[in-house]
């Protein structure tokens, strides 16, 4: 097919067009040449800044589109309304974080979806985030009805991840020693491998499948405890994992996802927990954890820089000095 990647050099982006290449499809990016604007040079690439100016797509037609970028409605309709007559499906990577964050858990697709007081507002940020994404849902649909494949997300991880919302674990636990871990380790987590979801996106786009679909994983319910174990098996740590009570981590300002990857309070576990049955009947499959931690590693030494997330090494020996005190 010939596919159209809105973005296509980011995170999701490059494994986006690695999959698409390795399925033998023709490829066009659409970026501004910001990030990495050499990673592809076999493939086509025009530039232009979707918020200012689209014109640049005019007069060109693919059989579908790719969208990993869309934040603000405003942006994603008219992006959709330059494209109807010039692809034949459409796809938008949304997030999970549409739904609130009190939704309760195995929720699916059905589950309702945040609603911002203004609708009309533009800032990105952690507020309004869920509530912008849902909207630029509506707003695809809108302009491509019955032709748009909406894709939510959990927590992507794998190599080139910016976020290190899941690097921090592998990267920490192969560190050794006592590492705070949080709350229990029977609670329950989920995330996807950025090369799962994908070649599931090519592959859905290939086959022009619409709906909705939450995106995430694995298929069966992994705990914290099996994943920080998976952690230290892959990477042959001698860490010792300290479970600390999630009163303790509120009480000390530990942040949810940001200090603790994987972490929230219990009152927000749901965001954690939805239903992706519908995507894996679809054919969306999970290579094993291990493989996920292993091509973590494997990138994360390759670089020269600190966590974008996680506890700093001196403000996680302050915590483990008062989880000890407070437990003698």
């Amino acid at each position: 097919m010939d596919l159209l990647i809105v973005g296509g050099t980011g995170f999701l982006g490059r494994h986006l067009v690695e999959a698409a290449l390795a399925d033998g499809h023709r490829i066009t990016l659409f970026n501004r040449g910001l990030s990495s604007p050499d990673l592809f040079p076999e493939v086509e690439t025009i530039k232009g800044d979707r918020e200012a100016d689209i014109s640049a797509l005019r007069g060109r037609g693919w059989d579908a589109v790719i969208d990993t970028c869309g934040y603000v409605p405003r942006v994603v309709g008219a992006s959709a309304a330059l494209l109807a007559d010039a692809a034949d499906h459409y796809t938008f990577v949304s997030s999970i974080s549409v739904y609130p964050d009190d939704i309760e858990p195995g929720a699916d697709e059905g589950a309702p979806v945040k609603e911002l007081a203004d609708p009309t507002v533009e800032d990105v940020d952690g507020e309004t985030y869920g509530g912008l994404k849902a909207l630029c849902e509506r707003a695809a649909e809108e302009e491509m009805p019955g032709r748009v494949l909406n894709v939510r997300p959990g927590l992507i991880c794998g190599p080139c991840d910016p976020t290190d919302r899941f690097t921090y674990w592998p990267r920490r636990i192969f560190a050794g020693g006592e590492v705070l871990a949080p709350d229990r380790l029977e609670r329950r987590v989920q995330f996807i491998d950025v090369r799962d979801l994908a070649a599931w996106i090519v592959e859905m786009s290939a086959e022009q499948r619409t709906g909705t679909y939450n995106a995430t994983g694995p298929g069966y319910e992994l705990q914290m405890g099996r994943l920080l174990e998976e952690c230290a098996a892959v990477s042959g740590s001698d860490a010792e994992f300290v479970w600390a009570s999630e009163g303790f981590l509120e009480e000390n300002g530990v942040e949810p996802f940001t200090d603790l990857p994987l972490w929230v309070p219990r009152e927000y576990v749901g965001v954690l927990a939805v239903d992706c049955g519908k995507a894996i009947a679809e054919g969306l499959s999970f290579r094993p954890v291990s493989e996920t931690i292993e091509g973590v590693l494997e990138w994360d030494i390759t670089r020269d820089a600190e966590l974008s997330a996680g506890l700093t090494p001196e403000r996680e020996r302050e915590l483990l000095l008062a989880w000890h005190g407070a437990n003698l």
